[in-house]
């Protein structure tokens, strides 16, 4: 259960931060940007929502991988 509890305190903490960063680059999009930083932003977001498609796969890997010992284990003691 700690490891399970880390992992979660680790995702949140990602989460808190980058839901920080946006708060901090709506700033940067409030105005028409420059061509230039528009093009970062861009970049940004995509990272952003690369980073967020590996959470989201890692906690569905994670979920399956959980279900699969689950049903091992109770597999187990049925026996």
């Amino acid at each position: 259960m700690k490891d399970v509890s880390a992992s979660y305190g680790a995702l949140i903490d990602l989460l808190e931060s980058i839901n920080h960063f946006l708060d901090r680059l709506e700033i940067y999009t409030r105005f028409p940007p420059p061509a230039t930083m528009a093009e970062i932003i861009v970049k940004i977001m995509v990272e952003l929502l690369s980073t967020i498609a590996l959470v989201t796969k890692q906690i569905k890997q994670r979920r399956r991988c959980k279900t699969v010992l689950n049903l091992c284990f109770t597999g187990l003691k049925a026996t």
